[in-house]
């Protein structure tokens, strides 16, 4: 399976997240992030992760007469890059747009669940708006975002330090109007 099927998947898109930040992670604490994902389809989605190069073991230790292995995120592979994009169908675009929101929906109600949660208290946004853009605007915006975003995603965990989901979603909610005649 290629990257970009292992990734149009919620549960998979999940364990992704979980494993940001240089984290290393055991099945039972994924299962414990995503409680509501049975630890057997856990499993079955850390294989698919494991056998295609997203995942690796990065130890192993005898937990009650089992292995129990750490798994990390290799993240340079965890990533569709603007060749893998451009080479996407539409349908293939629609599931990766419907993982992504599975995956945000699911972790939203999970932060939700947890004791003490505050979204005003945590800076939780969730916005909407529609912004004119032409192309030189919007290459520029992107830019910069990308810029900002980029900046911050090697930041290590540490004390102080709570790791935050950012989705990113943009495009055209319309065509464009036509140029008037004679312009």
């Amino acid at each position: 399976m290629d990257t970009v099927d292992l990734l149009l998947h919620p549960v998979r898109l999940r364990i992704v997240h979980a494993m940001f930040g240089g984290q290393t992670r055991t099945i039972s604490e994924l299962c414990a992030r995503m409680p509501d994902v049975s630890k057997a389809t856990v499993y079955r989605h850390v294989g698919l992760l494991d056998d295609g190069g997203l995942l690796e073991v990065s130890g192993e230790q005898r937990v009650r007469g089992a292995v129990e292995r750490r798994y990390r995120l290799r993240r340079a592979r965890a990533a569709i890059d603007t060749d893998a994009a451009a080479s996407m169908s539409l349908d293939d675009h629609r599931r990766g747009f419907t993982a992504a929101m599975g995956a945000l929906l699911a972790e939203f109600h999970a932060y939700l669940d947890r004791d003490g949660s505050d979204p005003v208290a945590d800076s939780v946004s969730y916005r909407q708006t529609t912004l004119w853009l032409n192309e030189d605007e919007l290459a520029g915006m992107t830019a910069e975002m990308s810029e900002v975003i980029r900046s911050r995603m090697d930041n290590e965990p540490s004390p102080g330090r709570t790791p935050h989901l950012l989705g990113t979603i943009l495009f055209p909610t319309e065509q464009a109007p036509p140029e008037p005649a004679g312009t």
